[in-house]
């Protein structure tokens, strides 16, 4: 089993080579990479199946001994996030394919898009299965390289602005990563996070917290939580609809992701809760305000993409091996649910010609699939009952007050509110631009007057066609986003026994074979009922 652990990576790589060589064929270039994330997506749910049992799998690339080899480490978590990416890969590439037969290569150019994309996604597989810092700094550099190709496709004026900023911000988010890995390495002699984990108490408390922020705030940055969150609602809204609803649903719970491996795993006696609890209602709050202040759909969708951060954020603060596993079950439904309102927005936007809510009209009438396509997924990530993002805030509140301290209560107040106010903008867009006449001229009331000032507002651009592949893509994810709610049981305990995992210190072992080194095995205690 261990044998399949590093094709997760080589995989797309691969697939890249190949797109690459072949790129004037677009359709061996689409058929390699819909194969390539089809065959790792088999791959993830076999491990998956295998690691579910409490024993992840540790693999040291080439046989070298730890801590100079590569280790990749593949337990409940990692294995049903590289899952779940492979989903919203495979959904996102149809959709590009999609637009691509309807309007050429203007906006993703197969020559170019389908092999950066496979980059993408191995610098994604890489991150979630990375078992040492340095791999998981690796990672986070071909995320960069490659998302930094695709937010600037075609090279216009806003796409060069704004992918210069995203840039930026990564590379001072990568810099202070890298000098947080120096300073490991320097304290403790290895970048191996079972071997940080033993060794960290060994250090002075103070050095400890010192390189405890240091790796917090650089992922917090990759994450976009409030303040280091910015960058976010300007750089994602520009790039193509493909490209910004894979950026939504995927890049950010990468830094959430490496946030969690670090504070359960590396840092478990140093407490910082309570600052991430007040980190993660600020980022709640602000994020959600700034979406009610929008009128143009990516920008809404940008901001309550910050606020629903805040909810993993506060899972992670309270601490418990429930409150964590609930936490996963919530990255797993906002990776689905975000990718697909955006997916749905970008049929609005060829539809329409717009996304601007105060310019759009008509469209229950003139298009009623793309109107159940954002219905669903809009109700479903402001929290109705009884739909997977229910389903995770409620679990969410239910273990902030078994905890029962007052800044809990403070925290289940502030998640609730955000709640509210994400499903207040996103059905007040769906009340101005689905429900609203075609005909209807009457100026705006003054509930929404103030909405015309707001960034983007004006902007209009040509209606297109909506091929076939574009609608079918977007349908099946609003099905994945119903199978969370019907499949929540089982998922939910998936993410509880990856709660108690990351909650329960790994004892490594060494066993020399010929190409990998070792398994890891986890010794749990009891949990009690």
């Amino acid at each position: 089993m261990s044998a399949l652990v590093p094709l997760l990576v080589t995989l797309p790589l691969l697939g890249a080579a190949i797109a690459l060589i072949f790129g004037r064929n677009r359709r061996l270039q689409i058929a390699v990479s819909v194969a390539t994330l089809t065959v790792v997506l088999v791959l993830a749910v076999i491990l998956l199946i295998a690691v579910d049992n409490g024993t992840p799998i540790a693999v040291s690339v080439g046989g070298w001994p730890i801590p100079f080899g590569i280790l990749l480490y593949v337990d409940t978590l990692s294995a049903l996030l590289v899952a779940v990416s492979c989903v919203v890969l495979l959904a996102v590439l149809l959709f590009s394919v999609g637009q691509g037969m309807a309007d050429g290569d203007a906006e993703t150019p197969v020559t170019i898009f389908n092999p950066t994309y496979l980059i993408l996604a191995a610098g994604i597989f890489n991150a979630f299965i990375a078992g040492d810092l340095f791999n998981l700094y690796v990672g986070f550099e071909i995320l960069l390289v490659a998302s930094y190709v695709l937010i600037t496709l075609r090279s216009t004026e806003s796409r060069i602005r704004t992918g210069v900023v995203y840039i930026v911000v990564s590379l001072v988010s990568s810099v202070l990563f890298l000098a947080a890995i120096a300073a490991i390495y320097a304290a403790l002699g290895t970048v191996n996070m079972a071997q940080i984990s033993e060794r960290m108490g060994e250090i002075p408390q103070e050095t400890q917290f010192v390189l405890h922020m240091m790796l917090l705030v650089a992922f917090s940055i990759k994450a976009a939580v409030f303040p280091v969150s910015f960058w976010l609602p300007d750089s994602y809204p520009t790039a193509p609809a493909p490209v910004t609803a894979v950026f939504a649903g995927l890049l950010t719970k990468v830094g959430v992701y490496a946030i969690i491996r670090t504070e359960t795993q590396l840092f478990a006696d140093n407490d910082v809760n309570l600052l991430l609890m007040v980190i993660a209602l600020a980022t709640m709050i602000v994020g959600v305000l700034g979406a009610v202040a929008q009128a143009e759909l990516k920008r809404i969708l940008s901001f309550t993409l910050v606020s629903h951060v805040g909810y993993m954020i506060f899972g992670l603060a309270i601490g418990t091996a429930e409150a964590i596993g609930v936490t996963v079950y919530y990255i797993v439904h906002h990776i689905i649910v975000q990718t697909t309102l955006f997916l749905a927005v970008g049929l609005v936007e060829r539809r329409a010609g717009s996304t601007s809510i105060l310019k759009v009209k008509g469209l229950m009438k003139a298009a009623p699939v793309i109107a159940v396509l954002y219905f669903i997924p809009a109700i479903n990530l402001g929290g109705l009952p009884p739909f997977s993002g229910f389903i995770g805030k409620f679990a969410l509140f239910e273990a902030a007050a078994e905890v029962g301290t007052p800044i809990m209560l403070v925290l289940i107040v502030g998640g609730i509110v955000t709640s509210l106010l994400t499903l207040y903008a996103l059905m007040r867009a769906w009340n101005l631009a689905f429900w609203r006449e075609e005909d209807d001229q009457a100026a705006p009331d003054a509930q929404i007057a103030y909405l015309d000032t707001a960034p983007a507002a004006g902007v209009q651009t040509q209606r297109r066609i909506i091929p076939k592949v574009m609608t079918a893509a977007t349908g099946g994810m609003v099905a994945v986003t119903i199978g969370l709610t019907v499949f929540a049981g089982p998922l939910l305990g998936i993410t509880a026994r990856a709660g108690i995992e990351l909650t329960t210190p790994v004892n490594i072992t060494m066993l020399d074979t010929d190409d990998v080194l070792g398994t890891l095995e986890t010794t749990k205690e009891e949990v009690a009922p």
